[in-house]
C-alpha cells in the first residue's frame, strides 16, 4: 500500500511538473552555491524560473530537466514506503500503549516526525545522488546511478552518502510533522465547511488538504532544505565550475554565516517559489493517493468478512 501509493504520487508530479522542478533546482538549492540568482543582478546565471527554463532548455536539451530522475524516484518510494510504515506504527503504539488520542493533530506530528526521522536515515544517500545529478553540468561527470556510486565511494569515503545529513534531521522533524498536524487540521475544517461526517470519504478533499499541508510546511523550513543541497554538493567543484562561481561550505555553521554575509537574509528563500509548486503536487499526491489505496483495500476487506465468516471463521487482511 504504501509503495503504490508513492509510486503514483511521485511520478505524477515529477511528469506533469519536471520541467519547473528542474527549473526550480537550478533556481534554488543544488545551484544556489555557484552564484547569485536574482532580476536585478545582471551577472547571475538563472534570474528566474522562465529565464532559467529557456536557458537550461538551449544550453543543455530537454533531458536536462530530468536530470536525477532515477535516483529521485528511488528516493520519493523509498523515503515514502518507510515513512509511512513508521507512522502507522508509531501512532498504533500511541492508541494501544497511552492514554493519548491517536487521531488528534498533536500526536501526529509527533509520530509524522519521528517517522521522517526514521526514513531519512535510511535514504539520504539516495538524497545525495539526486543532488548530484541535477548539480553536475557538462561534461558529465557521473554517467550514471552505478557509476556514481563507485566515484563517490574511492574518491570521498562512505560518508559522503551523508553530507548535509545535519541540517536534513533538523528540518525534517517539523516539515513532516507540520505536514501531517496539517493535514490533520484541514481535512477536518473541509469536512466542518462541507458539513460532513468526520468518517465521510472525499479524494478531493484529500488532494486539497494534503496540498494546503506541503506548501505551510515547506515555507516554514525551506532554509534547511536549502543548507542541505549546499552542503551535499561539497567535494563536487569540479562538475560546478561549467555554471559560474563555486562556493564551498566548512559545515553547517559556515553555511549559514556565508549566506547571510554574502547574500542577506532573502537568500535564506531562493527559489521558494516553485519549490512551493512542487510541495503543493508531491505532498496532495502522496495523501491522496495513499488515502485511496487504503479506502480500496478496507473496501476489499469488508467484502471478504462476512464470505470468510460464512465459511466457519475469520482472518486478518
Amino acid at each position: 500500500m504504501f509503495l503504490m501509493a508513492k509510486m503514483i504520487s511521485s511520478w505524477s508530479p515529477r511528469c506533469e511538473c519536471r520541467v519547473c522542478v528542474e527549473a526550480c533546482s537550478r533556481a534554488c538549492p543544488p545551484q544556489l552555491q555557484i552564484e547569485q540568482v536574482s532580476v536585478r543582478c545582471r551577472q547571475a546565471r538563472y534570474q528566474g524560473l522562465w529565464q532559467a527554463t529557456q536557458r537550461i532548455f538551449s544550453e543543455e536539451g530537454v533531458q536536462a530537466f530530468w536530470k536525477g530522475h532515477v535516483p529521485a524516484q528511488l528516493l520519493s518510494i523509498c523515503f515514502g514506503a518507510v515513512q509511512f510504515a513508521s507512522f502507522e506504527c508509531l501512532t498504533e503504539f500511541v492508541h494501544k500503549a497511552t492514554p493519548y488520542n491517536s487521531r488528534t493533530a498533536g500526536v501526529h506530528f509527533v509520530c509524522g516526525g519521528l517517522a521522517a526521522c526514521s526514513a531519512t536515515v535510511a535514504c539520504q544517500p539516495l538524497d545525495t545522488l539526486r543532488t548530484r545529478f541535477a548539480a553536475q553540468g557538462e561534461p558529465k561527470v557521473y554517467r550514471n546511478l552505478r557509476h556514481a556510486v563507485s566515484t563517490m565511494y574511492r574518491s570521498e569515503g562512505a560518508l559522503t552518502f551523508y553530507r548535509g545529513l545535519t541540517p536534513t534531521m533538523i528540518a525534517v522533524f517539523p516539515y513532516a510533522g507540520m505536514q501531517f498536524f496539517f493535514y490533520n487540521i484541514f481535512k477536518k475544517v473541509y469536512l466542518w465547511i462541507l458539513r460532513r461526517d468526520a468518517h465521510t470519504t472525499d479524494n478531493f478533499g484529500n488532494l486539497v488538504s494534503g496540498s494546503c499541508a506541503g506548501v505551510i510546511s515547506k515555507t516554514l523550513t525551506y532554509p534547511f532544505d536549502l543548507f542541505k543541497k549546499r552542503l551535499q554538493v561539497g567535494g563536487f567543484e569540479e562538475a560546478r565550475t561549467h555554471f559560474g562561481k563555486v562556493r564551498s561550505y566548512q559545515g553547517l555553521a559556515d553555511c549559514v554565516l556565508s549566506i547571510a554575509q554574502e547574500e542577506g537574509l532573502q537568500g535564506f528563500f531562493k527559489g521558494l517559489s516553485p519549490s512551493l509548486l512542487k510541495a503543493a503536487v508531491s505532498t496532495g499526491c502522496t495523501f491522496f493517493c495513499y488515502e485511496l489505496f487504503c479506502n480500496i483495500l478496507f473496501g476489499l476487506r469488508r467484502r471478504t468478512e462476512p464470505k470468510e465468516q460464512s465459511g466457519g471463521g475469520t482472518r486478518d487482511v
